[in-house]
């Protein structure tokens, strides 16, 4: 199973790069979260019917997938909808939806991340 980081990485490189490099970052992380929606399946959590360590440790990355999608040009709905039912499914939790950020304000700041490093 993937790790916080190696996403975190994966997903950095799709907003801190161009061209073929970025091309190659977004196949890396869509094979990412390929791997992590063949590990959830039919259930409605990672860790069965409740939300578990997977679910809380993972879901903090979704406030960043429309920053990335609009930085990459690609739609992870499209590569991975369970993924994205699962978000939606936590996300409907009071306590999710008000500890994440909104999903808005994160790409607003990857792009002045990006204006601040020249990219």
């Amino acid at each position: 199973m993937l790790n916080e980081m190696q996403i975190y990485d994966l997903g950095s490189r799709v907003w801190k790069t161009k061209g073929e490099e970025q091309a190659t970052a977004k196949k890396e992380f869509i094979e990412a979260l390929k791997l992590l929606e063949k590990e959830l399946g039919d259930k409605p959590y990672f860790g069965g019917e409740s939300l578990g360590y997977v679910d809380v440790a993972f879901i903090p990355f979704y406030s960043w997938f429309y920053a990335l999608e609009k930085c990459g040009n690609f739609s992870i709905e499209a590569e991975c909808p369970k993924l994205i039912a699962w978000a939606k499914r936590c996300m409907q939790k009071e306590s999710v939806a008000k500890s994440l950020p909104d999903q808005q304000k994160v790409y607003d700041f990857i792009l002045e991340m990006k204006k601040h490093f020249g990219i």
